[in-house]
């Protein structure tokens, strides 16, 4: 089985819409593939009424989370999505959205970039705005060369000239939320310094011991030394040592299903979870 936990549409910051997804996740060889947009679940039903046969579909989010001032995101699998206080959380932290973007589009004009709004606003489309479509403005102005480049102290990154704070949720606060909606939590991309500061072990520990189920070790930001780090801090603490793309279509150069999730491990998440369940394609148009 090719099992890829961690991919995004245009629900969220993706290109690709949920259907076309689907179709994408089929055509690359994918038995399993989960649907991980930021804080929504409004890709669901697009990508269930697409999903091939032979695919199955787990439903997910990626919450956005800050421990200790640093910023972090937390993969939710097969939680119900209309369980209310999982879903207010994750309501205030997209209702955050729109103002945080606009205050960076006015730090970049501040900078002497001839990003708008109204650039920002048709990247995004229906999506949930955020950084990433920011981003793609500065590329398309010629500021940077790609999407990542726009992810440093000089623009976007964490800390940097046009960063701007958004809400984020208290990581053992989304635990609690996502064990009470039947869910499972793992830890997206912990070694990914490229992108700023990272979580310390002590506080993955922490997480361990409030329920935090899994850390996810293979993915495009984790080199070889740090995935070999990440998969012995797994088994030190009884974490599932998960792996996938986090595919952004042609937002970012990485593949569906270049990185895959072990079937041992995407079975013991199936079997924690009880909110929802994998949904296995019937043929969608």
């Amino acid at each position: 089985m090719r099992i890829d936990l961690h991919t995004h549409s245009t629900a969220s910051d993706g290109t690709d819409a949920p259907a076309e997804l689907v179709r994408n996740a089929a055509a690359a060889g994918l038995d399993v593939v989960a649907l991980t947009d930021h804080d929504t679940s409004r890709g669901y039903a697009e990508a269930i009424g697409a999903l091939p046969s032979g695919l199955t579909l787990v439903t997910g989010a990626e919450m956005s989370c800050r421990i200790d001032g640093v910023s972090m995101h937390m993969l939710a699998y097969l939680f119900d999505p209309e369980e209310p206080a999982l879903l207010a959380e994750r309501e205030l932290v997209r209702d955050d959205r729109v103002p945080r973007a606009r205050a960076m589009v006015g730090r970049l004009q501040e900078l002497g970039v001839p990003v708008t709004w109204e650039q920002v606003a048709r990247i995004a489309g229906e999506g949930s705005v955020g950084r990433p479509h920011v981003a793609t403005a500065l590329v398309e102005l010629g500021v940077v060369p790609t999407v990542n480049d726009a992810f440093t102290v000089e623009w976007l990154a964490d800390g940097g000239r046009a960063h701007v704070a958004k809400h984020e949720t208290d990581p053992f606060e989304a635990i609690r939320l996502v064990k009470a909606a039947g869910g499972v939590t793992v830890f997206a991309h912990p070694g990914a310094s490229k992108r700023g500061h990272t979580v310390p072990e002590a506080a993955i520990a922490e997480m361990a011991a409030a329920g935090l189920d899994g850390i996810e070790v293979e993915h495009m930001d984790h080199d070889a030394e740090t995935r070999l780090r990440l998969r012995g801090l797994a088994k030190e603490l009884g974490l599932l040592a998960t792996g996938s793309s986090d595919y952004h279509g042609s937002r970012k150069s990485v593949q569906l299903g270049e990185y895959t999730t072990d079937p041992e491990v995407y079975g013991e998440i199936t079997r924690r979870a009880t909110g929802a369940f994998p949904v296995p394609g019937t043929g969608g148009a």
